[in-house]
């Protein structure tokens, strides 16, 4: 049973929408409202377009986008001082049982903060991120967090 609080909550619902149209071969351009459009295409090999954003490319951009995003909001609630946040990221896609899925994302990031920082703190910040990362939360693949935290002798950045 929900206790009195939770009823009380009225959570939104939130309504995204990209739009698609193919251009030749297996490249198109996608758009949202307001936003620069940008070619697509598979990756080459998949027999796409080099040079080209795929939805491979995207799919792992969105998790580590997301992550970062995420961690921010936390950190600047938290007041944190950070320096820089920087990240890589690693799909794996392979195939199993017939088909090609994501089985694991890697993301990698390395986040400079001030030396009234503890790492611990970072740490702790990052897993709730991870916790609370709406894509992340969407897919099946395992995301796993490798960071790395810098402290900087340096003025925070606002």
């Amino acid at each position: 049973m929900e206790s009195t609080e939770q009823q009380k909550v009225r959570h939104k619902t939130f309504t995204y929408q990209t739009g698609l149209v193919w251009t030749n071969g297996r490249t198109g351009t996608l758009s949202s409202e307001g936003k620069p459009s940008f070619q697509v295409a598979s990756p080459p090999e998949f027999k796409g377009e080099a040079g080209v954003w795929t939805p491979e490319d995207l799919f792992v951009g969105a998790v580590e986008i997301c992550h970062m995003t995420t961690f921010l909001s936390f950190a600047g609630r938290r007041q944190m001082h950070l320096v820089s946040y920087r990240s890589e990221a690693t799909g794996t896609l392979e195939f199993i049982d017939g088909a090609y899925r994501f089985t694991r994302i890697v993301l990698t990031p390395t986040i400079g903060v001030n030396q009234q920082t503890r790492k611990e703190e970072v740490h702790a910040l990052l897993h709730e991120a991870h916790r609370h990362c709406i894509v992340s939360n969407s897919i099946m693949t395992i995301v796993e967090i490798n960071p790395t935290i810098e402290i900087h002798h340096a003025v925070p950045i606002p």
